[in-house]
């Protein structure tokens, strides 16, 4: 199929996949055969559209022009197909995770799991390849809304709290914020449209850019900057599987995405250098990083200490793109993929744990790596990768940010990144010291690992995250065209 076609398949496949799933629903074998179809041909899909890509292909489509210059439109870019990449590789295997932990846990409403499941999917490649901030907004709406019944899967008082909290915050931050910011933008340089420089230059008074920025900062609320964060450990309510789409395949990469296509495509990385002041970025995301470490400190429970470690690296990407220079912003996208495999490991291992010893308290983990030694083997790399140690492909990302902290001579940068792995290795070793070289207290319980198709999952998401270490390929590729680094 050409390009531009492989665009609309990208959109249309995991759709179809929502709406065979649920005619299947009656037969649990075809529904999830369905599931795993659909996944692998998203990343066919996406794969043909890289490929393409590599061999100078510009894909453009539009599906809607509402006014002359505003539509639905969709591109092919090398942050975009980052992103189409890491997110439909990881929905094969979270679907095949998905299989052990539904079936595993008897939990209810499995079909209605695997057709939001498909329509977040969906969403998702509509916010990777949107050509416009209007095509990403649309998108990114439809994304919160097909999330939020996962959020609330299990509908106790707790869970339909908790997603209120969810989509209440992403809303309000969206159309309050975002919305606002797109509008401003519209007006001062009469075009959402992402374009390789940004679009302002000349355009708008210098000390504006500064709070037109923070409109798009903290309007993109699946960032999760602080003080707009108190989403995230409120939606570990809803089962692993969904707690590893909102880190890890979807949901926050797509805010992180956001913001780095914004940097890059709407403000530009070289008009941004002249704006006075620009250093608020680097603060706001270098206190989110340290805070919420400290926080994940504090945690007992795996989950909630797993949801601020999310928040604190999510915003390693904020603070790689706010330092301005080629080889950090190379560092921003390569983190998004980074940390996608490094914690889907982390929250598989955490569902593994609660599916086959139901426990889910770091207070109850001794000795369990003993009996669990495949789940915690997976964990023990992917907090490695988090930390940011060779051989994962965490050390890589980390790597370029720091990198590029130097050579902008970014001391606040420099210093938050070395204070964050100090204490992401606080809050991630002893979990692995207590598995591995602590006797189990009391009783022992009768467990052994998960269902086989949770333990393929985390152990090929661990495996690819010490794969990458060693052949970075297409992502590496990818972030530094993103970058104009020439390789």
């Amino acid at each position: 199929m050409s390009p531009e076609t492989a665009i609309i398949a990208a959109l249309a496949v995991p759709a179809l996949g929502a709406l065979l799933i649920g005619l299947a629903g009656r037969v649990p074998n075809l529904r999830e055969a369905i599931t795993l179809t659909t996944a692998a041909a998203l990343l066919a899909i996406v794969i043909s559209l890289v490929l393409a890509w590599f061999d100078g292909a510009r894909p453009d489509v539009t599906l809607l022009e509402m006014i002359p210059g505003l539509s639905l439109r969709f591109t092919a870019e090398p942050l975009g197909l980052l992103f189409a990449l890491v997110a439909s590789s990881l929905w094969i295997v979270n679907s095949i995770y998905s299989i052990g932990y539904m079936r595993g846990n008897a939990e209810h409403n499995q079909t209605r799991y695997y057709i939001f499941f498909a329509l977040a999917l969906t969403s998702t490649m509509g916010v990777a390849l949107a050509g416009n901030m209007l095509t990403l907004f649309v998108f990114y709406e439809l994304l919160t809304l097909s999330t939020y019944p996962l959020v609330a899967h299990h509908g106790t008082p707790k869970a339909v709290r908790s997603a209120r909290t969810y989509m209440g915050v992403l809303m309000a931050t969206s159309i309050g914020l975002l919305l606002f910011g797109m509008i401003w933008t519209w007006q001062a340089a009469g075009t959402l449209t992402f374009t390789p420089g940004g679009v302002f230059e000349g355009k708008i008074y210098q000390p504006l850019t500064g709070i037109l920025l923070a409109l798009f900062v903290f309007g993109i609320g699946k960032a999760a900057l602080m003080p707009v964060h108190r989403w995230l450990p409120a939606a570990m309510v809803a089962p692993t599987p969904v707690s590893a789409l909102l880190h890890a395949v979807a949901v926050v990469k797509a805010g992180v995405f956001a913001v780095v296509k914004v940097i890059v495509y709407i403000f530009g990385v070289e008009h941004l250098r002249t704006v006075i002041n620009f250093d608020w970025l680097s603060i706001v995301a270098g206190f989110t990083i340290v805070a919420a470490s400290v926080v994940a400190l504090r945690q007992d429970n795996l989950k909630r200490r797993l949801a601020y470690s999310t928040v604190s690296q999510l915003s390693y990407v904020v603070l790689a793109a706010a330092i301005l220079v080629p080889i950090s912003v190379a560092g921003a996208a390569l983190h998004i993929a980074a940390h996608a495999v490094s914690k889907i490991t982390l929250f598989f291992a955490a569902g593994s744990i609660y599916t086959a010893a139901h426990k889910t308290e770091i207070s109850q983990l001794d000795g369990i790596g003993k009996r669990m030694p495949w789940t915690m083997v997976a964990f023990g790399i992917g907090a490695l990768s988090i930390i940011g140690l060779p051989p994962t492909i965490g050390f890589t990302s980390k790597w370029l940010i720091l990198q590029g902290a130097f050579e902008a001579q970014n001391s606040v940068a420099i210093g938050v990144i070395i204070l964050s792995t100090l204490l992401n290795a606080a809050y991630f070793l002893p979990i692995i010291y207590v598995a591995f070289f602590r006797s189990e207290s009391g009783e022992a319980a009768p467990h052994g690992e998960a269902p086989w198709p949770m333990v393929l999952a985390l152990t090929a998401t661990a495996g690819l995250t010490v794969v990458l270490f060693f052949a970075p390929g297409w992502p590496l590729a990818l972030a530094q065209e993103l970058a104009g680094i020439v390789r």
